[in-house]
């Protein structure tokens, strides 16, 4: 088990609610030309976790070789289920089912990382599929760091800032 990708997993709730908690609902919701909203981001993650990553997991540890097949953004889109669109029920829902990913992951002995898949005939690991859904982790974050206009360094860094300034008002 690499306990670097579980981690770098791990993390991606936390800095979703980073990016997105100051967020100006209009900014939340608006899309740039070409460009998915914040909003969207957090759909998308929310339910590729659910929906795609999660179940070619399950599947590559319940089937020998499973063909596994992944959700296309340009498809899933413009057909999203949109009930809990609020930014607070895309955060918590993802947290929740990223939670549910992340136990099943620490389940896994070490023969299981090595169990496989194929995706367009090719075969892949589980291995193989966890450091690809940290890439998708990061791609997506950077997606919404423009997204929302800020790094979430940028943002820690406004943060820590604002708690120095009440700190030397107050005394």
């Amino acid at each position: 088990m690499d306990h670097e990708l579980l981690a770098r997993l791990a993390r991606t709730p936390g800095t979703l609610a980073h990016l997105v908690a100051e967020c100006p609902e209009e900014r939340f919701q608006g899309e740039a030309p070409g460009e998915w909203s914040p909003q969207t981001i957090l759909a998308h993650l929310r339910d590729d976790e659910y929906l795609c990553m999660r179940v070619a997991l399950e599947r590559m540890l319940a089937e020998e070789a499973p063909a596994l097949r992944f959700l296309d953004g340009g498809d899933w889109a413009p057909r999203r289920n949109r009930t809990r669109d609020r930014k607070d029920h895309l955060l918590a829902d993802f947290a929740l089912q990223r939670q549910a990913t992340i136990a099943i992951l620490r389940l896994l002995r070490p023969e299981d990382w090595q169990r496989t898949g194929t995706r367009d005939g090719a075969a892949l690991t589980i291995e193989d599929l966890v450091r690809e859904w940290v890439a998708h982790d990061a791609d997506h974050v950077a997606q919404l760091e423009r997204a929302v206009g800020e790094t979430l360094g940028e943002v820690l860094q406004r943060r820590a800032r604002t708690v120095d300034e009440h700190r030397r008002s107050v005394h």
